[in-house]
């Protein structure tokens, strides 16, 4: 009961926030704008659409859970509301995983406006609902739900200017790792070779959520690669929210 309190009152402050309609403002015209895209270049005017559509889903998704995500703990400090809500009866963790979970539920309903604006412009050209692009949307989400995660995470020690540089870093280097395992395999065995393994394992891989290409291209894709993706961001969002209670747990708000 706490935690949906917790997460409602949240879900509540984030819809009142400017900069979220802003964002939605933008991500509406970056989907509409696939369309007229589609109509000057040459080739598959549906391909162009859906590629410039979920882009535009995860692009503005992700702006959103780093922009609201890393200051939802800090204001509660910097408004010093911190202290009212530690002194009722309500646990740390619960607080944090509220706030997470009142991020992700606007979340939630601001992809799923977004899908709706997005399917709407390929049904048409198509007259078809494609829902294999449900599948790429979800794993978006899913990945937005491990940026929530950075974000409180950041969010619980520091400033949200730096929170979120933290949380793009991690987002570009979430995209990028992929390329630590060439440079593994090239790599002489030895200590290099051990560290850039242990970092390889540490950092994330974004692209394990990135299914855009095989969608757009309607290639197969096996079904046990999904169940590991799944996994993948659900134990991964675990470790970061488990890793943020236990600093937001030893914090000092004195």
């Amino acid at each position: 009961m706490k935690i949906r309190a917790v997460a409602l009152n949240t879900f509540r402050e984030a819809i009142r926030d400017r900069i979220l309609y802003l964002l939605i403002f933008f991500a509406a015209i970056g989907i509409i704008f696939s369309r007229f895209l589609a109509l000057l270049t040459v080739g598959d005017r549906v391909k162009i659409i859906k590629d410039v559509g979920l882009a535009s889903i995860s692009l503005f998704g992700m702006l959103i859970a780093i922009l609201i995500g890393t200051g939802l703990v800090y204001k509660e400090i910097d408004k010093k509301t911190i202290f009212t809500l530690m002194a009722k009866p309500i646990h740390r963790y619960q607080f944090l995983l509220g706030k997470y979970l009142g991020l992700l539920l606007t979340l939630l309903v601001i992809i799923i406006l977004m899908s709706l604006i997005f399917l709407f412009l390929i049904f048409g050209h198509t007259l078809t609902i494609e829902w294999n692009l449900l599948v790429a949307i979800l794993f978006i989400f899913l990945e937005l739900g491990v940026l929530t995660a950075v974000a409180i995470l950041f969010s619980c020690f520091t400033t949200p200017i730096l929170s979120s540089l933290y949380s793009l870093a991690f987002y570009l280097i979430g995209h990028l790792s992929w390329g630590m395992e060439t440079i593994i395999k090239k790599t002489k065995p030895g200590l290099g070779r051990t560290l850039l393994r242990i970092l390889y394992i540490i950092l994330p891989d974004l692209e394990n959520f990135n299914f855009k290409t095989e969608v757009v291209h309607n290639l197969p894709i096996p079904g046990e690669i999904y169940l590991q993706s799944f996994l993948y961001g659900l134990f991964y969002s675990l470790f970061l929210l488990v890793l943020a209670m236990i600093i937001f747990q030893r914090r000092d708000f004195v």
